[in-house]
């Protein structure tokens, strides 16, 4: 038997929740380089410690949230999850201290915690939303972007204080209170009786593989202007609290976005629409950064587009997962688009460092186009496998 189901007063608790956990992200991303260029680590070594997450989500992601489909609550495995993310934080100096090798295992050890938060919670507010029609996932999922954006402008004002030595320290009460949120916030969610073990592995029909493939490809395709999109603007001739604008902008439309979409009739709970705006939005916004050499001011307007790029596509996602995932296989179906994104994503940025090296940032932005291109062509034939 399902838990009972969600209550509409649920819907501020997942999005109290999804900002606990993005708060986390939101200091991680930007601030864990600079505690490891503090340890004295050369760039290469650094690089290989950034990376080394995201193999890690590419491979434990889709086995530890299809645990979900075998009776382990969702809720169980975030608490465990942030519960880990908060001890190897609050060991990496001990670790650093021992060497690096030491500290590459703990920040796997790390990335093993962190893998299944973000996919379970969707998995938790999907079934929320299916459950009652009150419940809106672009609402919910707006206290991720809010916790993103506070905890990175709080993070940066306190390690301007305290000095980038604390990271670690913050990361992990950050990661504790999460765990304690997600036992609480999520305690009704798990109550009754315990779900049925599958008895076997659920398939994924065709129309959703291609709606994974086709996400993943326009989530990938803004590798370039996350690994170089700063460096690039600044070589034009921006100011650097100029690109900090521009990135701040980016987060801003993607929560304008997430708070209207709801409004918007012929988009709300359509997949493939959204996945299609994301797409288009993503190959004007990659042209037009193709195009800023001579104009730089057009980078702070082109980054509004970032609602569009990142918010459609995560939007339509989710929507395809809900609406076409087997009954017994969504969790396997959530960790199986986190992998795909995370896979995708490492080989976008893989790639657009060679093109960088080799032509800069018109050669790394032109790049991202035939990848956008690519969801798009994705997104049309997850349409019509979904019509058949």
């Amino acid at each position: 038997m399902p838990p009972p189901p969600l209550s509409l007063g649920d819907g501020p608790r997942l999005a109290l929740l999804y900002a606990a956990v993005f708060a986390g992200i939101g200091v991680a991303m930007p601030f864990m380089p600079l505690w490891l260029s503090g340890l004295g680590l050369g760039p290469d070594l650094i690089g290989v410690m950034v990376a080394l997450p995201i193999l890690v989500r590419i491979a434990v992601t889709a086995p530890l949230v299809g645990l979900i489909d075998r009776g382990v609550p969702a809720r169980t495995l975030m608490v465990a999850g942030s519960l880990g993310l908060a001890a190897t934080y609050a060991l990496m100096p001990a670790a650093a201290a021992l060497g690096w090798p030491v500290l590459a295992g703990l920040i796997i050890l790390n990335a093993v915690g962190g893998a299944p938060l973000v996919p379970c919670l969707d998995y938790q507010s999907l079934a929320a939303v299916r459950r009652s029609t009150g419940l809106d996932y672009a609402r919910i999922r707006l206290g991720g972007s809010f916790g993103f954006l506070a905890a990175t402008l709080l993070g940066g004002w306190l390690l301007g204080v305290v000095g980038t030595g604390s990271i670690t320290g913050f990361l992990a009460a950050l990661e504790l209170a999460s765990a304690c949120g997600a036992a609480f916030l999520l305690r009704r969610a798990g109550a009754g009786p315990p779900r049925p073990r599958a008895s076997g592995r659920a398939r994924l029909p065709a129309a959703l593989w291609l709606a994974i493939a086709a996400g993943a490809a326009i989530q990938a395709s803004h590798a370039a202007v996350y690994a170089f999109g700063s460096i690039h603007w600044v070589g034009l001739g921006l100011a650097p609290a100029t690109a900090g604008l521009a990135w701040g902008v980016g987060v801003v439309a993607e929560i304008a976005f997430f708070a209207v979409i709801g409004r918007i009739a012929w988009l709300r709970d359509a997949p493939f629409r959204l996945l299609g705006l994301g797409a288009a939005a993503a190959l004007l916004r990659w042209a037009g950064l193709l195009a800023v050499a001579g104009l730089p001011a057009l980078v702070v307007p082109l980054q509004v587009l970032h609602g569009l790029t990142f918010g459609a596509t995560q939007l339509g996602a989710m929507a395809a997962l809900s609406r076409l995932a087997p009954e017994g296989g969504r969790g396997a179906a959530q960790g199986t688009y986190a992998a795909c994104a995370a896979l995708a994503s490492a080989t976008a940025t893989l790639a657009s460092g060679a093109a960088y090296r080799a032509g800069g940032g018109p050669l790394a932005f032109g790049l991202m186009l035939p990848v956008a291109g690519l969801g798009l062509a994705l997104t049309l034939a997850a349409a019509r496998a979904a019509r058949r």
